[in-house]
């Protein structure tokens, strides 16, 4: 309201690695007065009863008890992405904190970057790459093969909003496809992309010649893929995972795939991010490694911005909050 002082809203800084972007915040400052960590260590007294919400972008500034015990006027922690394994909404809600995320708008995206990355691994692109620029290729052999997605079985784990936009996706490539929920989806949604419920995962597994992971991180989550289950795969199977780098059990996937467990891993996610560099992973040449980019397009990350801003908005203004999460 004009003449009305904006709202005091924390953040961790402005660009770098887990900086707000530089070309969000004018629209930011459109609506709140921001204030960066650094700021808010040196004036703490001055600041500390001022600040009524925070925007954790890349899962920062880290909200712990020492912060929310020092700001006792928070209203809401608004979290870009999905995830919010990252937040400790117990501890959140006994403090009166409401906490919000983006879960919507980076699903198209995710499943985008699954598709990608389950067609870049099968047809080994960045072997490929490499064999077309380096100085020392003389020919391509004939011999150098990939495997097929089109007719293959895809299993996801995790029919959520981004594994049944995977699943729509698969189904233009002909693919069978096999899903493990929690729950079972609704035969009109499985109709509608050809997909098969496994309710046992180990069935899925078993049948798949790639495996999608598509699940939150949740202590059921945790290291859901393990060595026995890595066992279950085909010898020509490929696991992908866009989810949460602490859903597999890395280290078995380690040994899979120097063991000829399986063929092929390809990772939009690790842990931790990013791996060291001598991790054994990184040595691999049947691995594909990507930055975390699931939902990092252009478009995507300003509309998980405007949301956030809503979700900011309506938390202080004592409102419904879009896309709250529960404890």
């Amino acid at each position: 309201m004009e003449g009305q002082e904006l709202p005091y809203v924390l953040i961790d800084c402005i660009g770098g690695m887990h900086g707000v972007y530089e070309d969000h915040v004018g629209f930011l400052q459109k609506h709140f007065h921001l204030i960066t960590m650094k700021e808010y260590l040196e004036n703490k007294t001055l600041l500390s009863k001022k600040i009524r919400a925070i925007y954790m972008w890349y899962h920062k500034p880290v909200v712990n008890k020492e912060l929310l015990q020092s700001l006792p006027n928070l209203r809401i922690v608004a979290s870009s992405g999905v995830g919010i394994d990252h937040l400790d909404l117990n501890l959140l809600s006994s403090f009166g904190v409401k906490v919000s995320n983006t879960p919507f708008i980076v699903s198209t995206d995710t499943a985008d970057l699954g598709m990608a990355l389950m067609l870049a691994s099968s047809r080994r692109l960045v072997e490929g790459y490499e064999m077309a620029v380096s100085p020392d290729t003389e020919y391509f052999p004939a011999d150098w093969l990939g495997a097929e997605v089109s007719g293959a079985t895809l299993g996801i784990v995790g029919m959520g909003t981004i594994g049944y936009k995977v699943a729509e996706r698969a189904k233009a490539f002909e693919m069978k496809i096999l899903y493990h929920n929690r729950s079972q989806r609704k035969k009109e949604e499985e109709s509608a992309v050809g997909a098969v419920y496994c309710k046992k995962i180990d069935d899925l597994l078993q049948q798949s010649d790639f495996v999608l992971l598509a699940v939150n991180l949740t202590p059921q989550t945790h290291k859901l893929i393990g060595k026995r289950e890595l066992e279950l795969m085909k010898p020509a199977a490929t696991l992908i995972n866009i989810s949460r780098g602490l859903v597999v059990d890395q280290d078995a996937l380690v040994e899979a795939l120097q063991n000829k467990v399986i063929k092929a891993a390809a990772l939009d996610v690790t842990y931790p991010e990013p791996l060291p560099r001598d991790h054994p992973l990184l040595k691999l040449k049947n691995v594909i490694i990507t930055p975390h980019i699931g939902s990092a397009t252009k478009k995507t990350r300003r509309i998980m911005m405007e949301e956030m801003t809503e979700s900011i908005q309506a938390g202080i203004a004592g409102l419904p909050i879009p896309h709250e999460v529960l404890p």
